[in-house]
């Protein structure tokens, strides 16, 4: 029976930070004894991110409703939590979504160079703990090496920026002393994400506040920053020097009255910049003296810029995972033969053993010279024999021939172990 590669994930994509946080699966070592007891996956590797949770997992007859189950249980939601955030992976698509991950494709900021490290901290962590095995290890360590190229060729981790990381860019360049100036960041999703990850790389403290306490806490915890209550930074923009919004309201929570009521008892200027869509904050703001304004509409078009001049590396970096993945599908498909390859050349190199013992008993005195020769020639009949059949059953299973595999299986009385 072939073994199959499945991938469950929720990522940005699908779940704004503050619901991804949610389905984290805790201490790892747990959650892999867990997946392992009740799911039918004989392997395992779990990547945690604030982007993104996933499962890569391995097996003959593993069972999809115990692996939701199961995550369910280690995150404490309810299986229904699952409905609108949960995305599968079987085979084929697992390769090309791991290629991507490892060559940046699939992140927030193309090209970002931190999700490489997480991978293979995560295969290394699998690996310590003995969860992966053959299968896992071998896709994990052909994707990082194609990723690598793919980052190394294509230059596609250079110069890499988001809406998020340009709105910080462009609070820089307008801004005196950046670090001492007292900084807000309204909402939590994945705009906000960008820029609360640009702030924290750059060693910027920053308030969060979005609708919920829950909310700003669970990013805070997940992105960073300091929660504060979302009614009383309505009520109090006097207390901040740079405001960066980016909400789903369907309304300006930035007014021209509450920046102006802000300006009476403040004694600087601020900055507001707006990356929500549509727009919550007023654009009439900008009328008022100090207050510098920048929207969505015009950080876009810098980072569209910036897009556009990397248009060729994304293409390039494309090209390369479509040139690798039937190499990875391949290699993948070829393990399925090794278990009975191992087994042929082991139960051959046994009977040989026996027979050359008997032969020695039967020819009597040998000194140790001939006794070598002897042995070293049944060897090479011994590999010569078997090569041929078992390098032939291992072409047939890279191009997915499973005929092949179970008639092997039966010749050579093959059983294979069951997870």
């Amino acid at each position: 029976m072939t073994k199959n590669i499945i991938n469950a994930r929720v990522t940005f994509k699908k779940s704004p930070i503050h619901v991804l946080e949610r389905f984290s699966l805790g201490d790892s070592e747990n959650a892999y004894k867990s997946f392992k007891d009740h799911t039918g996956l004989s392997e395992c590797v779990i990547l945690q991110t604030c982007n993104r949770v996933e499962i890569f997992g391995s097996g003959n007859n593993f069972d999809r409703e115990e692996i939701k189950k199961t995550w369910a249980s280690l995150s404490g939601l309810e299986e229904n939590s699952f409905n609108d955030n949960l995305e599968w992976s079987q085979n084929s698509d697992v390769y090309e979504h791991l290629l991507k991950l490892t060559s940046g494709l699939d992140s927030m900021v193309v090209g970002e160079e931190q999700i490489m490290t997480q991978i293979k901290d995560s295969i290394q962590s699998a690996k310590k703990l003995k969860v992966s095995g053959e299968s896992l290890n071998t896709l994990f360590d052909k994707a990082i090496r194609v990723g690598t190229r793919v980052r190394t060729s294509t230059g596609i981790s250079k110069g890499s920026i988001s809406v998020g990381s340009m709105a910080v860019k462009l609070a820089e360049e307008n801004v005196d002393e950046m670090k001492s100036k007292k900084i807000l960041l309204i909402g939590t999703g994945e705009a906000a994400t960008l820029v609360a990850k640009s702030l924290k790389k750059r060693g910027y403290p920053f308030f969060i506040s979005s609708r919920t306490v829950e909310r700003s806490t669970s990013f805070s915890k997940t992105v960073g920053g300091e929660p504060v209550d979302f009614n009383s930074i309505l009520t109090g923009f006097e207390n901040y020097d740079i405001v960066f919004v980016a909400t789903t309201a369907p309304y300006f929570l930035v007014t021209f009255e509450r920046i102006q009521k802000a300006l009476e008892t403040k004694h600087s200027g601020m900055m507001i910049l707006d990356l929500s869509n549509p727009r919550t904050v007023d654009e009439k703001v900008a009328e008022l003296r100090g207050i510098k304004l920048m929207n969505i509409d015009q950080i876009a078009e810098m980072v569209d810029k910036n897009m556009r001049s990397r248009i060729g590396q994304k293409n390039s970096a494309e090209e390369i995972i479509k040139e690798e993945l039937p190499v990875l599908e391949a290699t993948m498909k070829r393990l399925e033969a090794e278990p009975i390859v191992k087994d042929v050349f082991k139960s051959t190199d046994a009977i040989r053993v026996k027979e050359l013992e008997k032969a020695f008993s039967m020819l009597g005195e040998l000194n140790d010279s001939q006794k070598k020769i002897i042995e070293e020639l049944t060897k090479s009949v011994a590999e010569n024999i078997m090569s041929t059949p078992m390098n032939n059953l291992r072409k047939e299973t890279e191009h997915g021939n499973s005929d092949v595999i179970n008639a092997a299986s039966k010749l050579f009385n093959f059983k294979k172990e069951e997870n």
